[in-house]
């Protein structure tokens, strides 16, 4: 047990059943301890003096400040969230599952024992995704990283944690392989609206992100040279932080041709309330959900935090076999 004392001895005092050390840290704080025998006692009095001056004299290294990783999240929110693309991500991530699975243990005391218990628990009991877990994983011990880094480091070395494997093409990962597939899905579409089966049929024939479709204004389309310019996500810029050009399919052109007369604005996709979708917007998640649903599609986890695209990899060799998908179900309207 430790704790401030108001003077410093150098033996083990009597302390009612126990014994009691008194030393002076290598800040010139006042420190005490007690424990159970003289011997023990004496022995921790001898160690910690050995190691003060140690430190003083510049070959020991200071044991870290018992910082929790509470202390760690505060400063990662406050000085390192805000300098990054990723800053609303992170902050979700810290207040929904790192801070209240390690927010009052000190930071030295996050160890794999801790980190697997916390990745087999969101998993197995949460059902999130292996995928979502190991970016928890990732931003914990890029955190625990930097608090290495300090002046007066809070740790002094970050333990090796295990990620979930991944598989290149996850569970939850969802590829429309065949035209049969692209048709089911874009009937099932339909049924929710053509605001959906226009969103849906952008999305399968550019494989862009969901907040670059949200994000899309009419002025990004160019139907004469047939190119869509990729430049805006949710909040700002891509995830590349760069501007790409995506080829219009033959398919897709009189859709979105059609679709501009219907939808005039400036964007080019809107909720029912006239402005963009948000991240958490019903067409990402129970309309999407649904749509897989009524097209028979293998059942994804509702709260796994994939980015979803319709992107098929052979889309854009099948362009002429695609292009029969749209017509059918537009001729089946």
């Amino acid at each position: 047990m430790l704790g401030a004392s108001s003077t410093v001895v150098g033996k083990p005092a009597k302390h009612r059943d126990k014994w009691r050390i008194r030393w002076l840290d290598e800040h010139g704080a006042r420190q005490s301890a007690v424990f159970d025998d003289y011997r023990r006692a004496q022995t921790e009095l001898s160690r910690l003096h050995f190691e003060v001056e140690e430190i003083k004299r510049g070959v020991r290294n200071a044991p870290p400040p018992p910082k929790t990783f509470g202390d760690l999240c505060d400063y990662w929110v406050e000085k390192r969230a805000p300098r990054k693309r990723s800053q609303k991500d992170d902050e979700s991530i810290i207040r929904k599952h790192l801070r209240p699975a390690f927010g009052v243990m000190k930071v030295r005391d996050v160890g794999v024992e801790e980190v697997d218990s916390y990745v087999n628990e969101k998993i197995d009991v949460d059902e999130l995704s292996e995928k979502t877990v190991s970016n928890h994983v990732t931003l914990l011990a890029t955190m625990l990283r930097l608090a290495m880094t300090f002046k007066v480091p809070w740790l002094t070395m970050v333990p090796k944690f295990r990620k979930p494997k991944v598989a290149a093409f996850s569970r939850d990962f969802q590829w429309l392989r065949s035209d049969d597939e692209v048709r089911r899905f874009l009937v099932a579409a339909r049924d929710e609206g053509e605001n959906v089966f226009a969103f849906y049929a952008v999305a399968i024939y550019t494989g862009m992100r969901a907040g670059e479709l949200a994000a899309l204004e009419w002025p990004d389309i160019d139907m004469e040279r047939r190119l869509i310019a990729v430049q805006r996500s949710f909040d700002g810029p891509t995830k590349s932080d760069r501007v790409r050009y995506v080829p219009i399919l033959d398919p897709l052109l009189p859709l979105l041709r059609e679709w501009h007369l219907r939808h005039p604005g400036r964007l080019v996709f809107t909720n029912v309330a006239g402005t963009m979708y948000g991240p958490s917007a019903r067409i990402f998640q129970e309309v999407l959900h649904r749509v897989l649903e009524a097209g028979e599609f293998p059942k994804v986890r509702r709260n796994s935090k994939e980015d979803w695209y319709f992107r098929d990899a052979g889309l854009g060799a099948r362009e002429t076999a695609a292009a029969g998908a749209v017509s059918r179900v537009n001729g089946a309207a």
